[in-house]
């Protein structure tokens, strides 16, 4: 080759690979590098490389090119990435792709708590959202230091956890979780309302025992304040609460109670324990919490459910006796429509097969 053909080559190489580094640094600071077409999560349970990363990207089937991926991590810098979660949309550098990950810029997670529930679906629903398994969850209620450290036993640690949606990590370990509800608790409620809980000389604990009972009573809002009343005046008369969801509690189901659970010996059961029980049997909301500490006055003492879903309250036992008849009254022919539909349903099916097996 002769020197002016060698130089023709090498004008030629520096010129291809003049474009290429020119393609490339364009793209290193260009905001098109890499794209999502759609919201997309990445997850480091550990400090992980760029082996981890990929292993990502293809799980999600994201278009990329690895060889220049790896080219930008190395010129940039940003090859280990910090344990967390994060989420990517749209085009990005990739710049703004990897530092994020490498200096741990991580996306919060929304966890919904809902009211009423038992503290086995609070755990598996929160534990779907972050990095820990429910079992790690349901440990901390359980967990005899930390309770007392809190000063609270199972039940009333549960109490606490305020229904409401909260916005945290997903790194965030079980007892960072616990404590942040505990927190949104004391300020929502201890603190806004410890004027109120001084008057009515009950404690935090004692009002969300009182307001757990509401919450799993009342089938709808309005009637909270109502229901909250009625227990206040049973307990001002020093009657027995009387309260089913207390029986559902120490039986460990909610269903229909039959006459014989009334007397289920249980410290919970308040047909046969007089006062409130030893601790909330759910998570009240706010809104049940607050009707509990604003109760409506009246003179109720009776209630029984009716068929729309909610009460009847009546403030003497012969009224409640008459309402109740109605209300089984009104069971007894439902249970008669059901019996008379699914015989119904079992004749049609019978007959069905009856007409297919003439056929053949």
């Amino acid at each position: 080759m002769s020197r002016a053909e060698l130089i023709v080559a090498l004008t030629i190489f520096l010129l291809v690979m003049g474009s290429v580094m020119t393609s490339r640094l364009t793209r290193l600071s260009g905001s098109e590098a890499i794209a999502f077409d759609s919201n997309t999560v990445i997850t480091f349970t550990e400090l992980s490389g760029l082996d981890e990363l990929e292993k990502n990207l293809d799980t999600l089937n994201v278009d990329y090119d690895s060889v220049e991926l790896k080219w930008a991590a190395t010129l940039l810098g940003w090859r280990k990435f910090q344990r967390g979660r994060y989420e990517f949309e749209g085009l990005l550098s990739y710049n703004a792709f990897l530092s994020k990950m490498t200096r741990g810029i991580q996306d919060p997670v929304e966890i919904v708590i809902l009211p009423g529930i038992t503290v086995e679906r609070f755990s598996s629903t929160i534990a779907e959202k972050l990095h820990f398994n429910e079992d790690d969850l349901l440990q901390v209620f359980s967990d005899s230091t930390y309770l007392s450290e809190k000063g609270f036993t199972e039940e009333e640690l549960f109490g606490r956890m305020l229904p409401d949606t909260y916005s945290t990590y997903w790194t965030r370990s079980p007892r960072q979780i616990v404590n942040l509800v505990l927190r949104e608790f004391k300020s929502k409620v201890e603190t806004t309302y410890q004027s109120r809980l001084k008057e009515l000389e009950y404690s935090a604990n004692q009002i969300v025992t009182l307001a757990s009972i509401v919450e799993w009573e009342a089938k709808n809002s309005e009637e909270k304040p109502i229901i909250s009343g009625l227990y206040w005046n049973r307990l001002k008369k020093g009657m027995l609460l009387q309260a089913d969801p207390t029986v559902n509690y120490a039986l460990g189901e909610r269903r229909r109670l039959l006459f014989e659970d009334y007397l289920f010996d249980h410290p919970y059961n308040t047909y046969v324990n007089r006062g409130l029980p030893p601790g909330p049997i759910t998570n009240p909301s706010l809104s049940t919490i607050e009707a509990t500490l604003f109760p409506v006055e009246h003179d109720y003492l009776y209630m029984v459910a009716n068929p729309e879903g909610g009460h009847v309250f009546t403030k003497t036992f012969q009224e409640h006796r008459r309402e109740s008849e109605k209300w089984r009254i009104w069971l007894r022919e439902q249970y008669r429509i059901k019996r008379q539909q699914e015989a119904q349903q079992k004749d049609y099916i019978e007959n069905k097969e009856l007409n297919t097996n003439s056929q053949r």
